[in-house]
């Protein structure tokens, strides 16, 4: 990512970058509590008040998370870009990692879908005791 500097735009209100990024408020305090997200100046009446930068960074918080990445992730992803000595190989790596668990993720999903798609094949649809369905989700009459 490259870096962004100040513009002249005017200040952010939170409700306004909350708006413009889809990222809930609290969100985007808890992101600040956890320096995710730079602590934003603030007025002489105390309102937070942020830039393009905040902006960015926000969106691209926003963007890894909905891309399944950990908090942790993209904490060290931001923490490489914003040195400015972001290597190619280190981020590779964190994806790398990130790909590997994403398959892992797919291959429960497909075993997943062919349990239940087995059961529901069982599943007669008529008035019976015995529901191939809910003895697969019932522990105890499926032991």
């Amino acid at each position: 990512m490259r870096p962004v500097t100040e513009t002249r735009a005017p200040p952010l209100s939170i409700g306004e970058l909350s708006r413009l990024t889809g990222v809930h408020i609290e969100t985007i305090r808890y992101y600040e509590r956890v320096k995710m997200l730079p602590a934003p100046p603030r007025t002489t009446g105390g309102r937070r008040t942020y830039g393009a930068k905040h902006r960015r960074t926000l969106g691209f918080i926003r963007r890894a998370r909905d891309l399944g990445f950990s908090l942790d992730q993209i904490r060290a992803l931001l923490d490489l870009d914003g040195s400015g000595r972001a290597s190619c190989a280190e981020v590779r790596e964190i994806a790398s990692h990130h790909l590997a668990s994403v398959r892992a993720e797919l291959a429960d999903l497909a075993r997943l879908e062919a349990v239940l798609s087995e059961t529901i094949g069982q599943c007669t649809g008529d008035v019976t005791p015995i529901c191939p369905v809910l003895d697969i989700l019932d522990a105890e009459r499926g032991a």
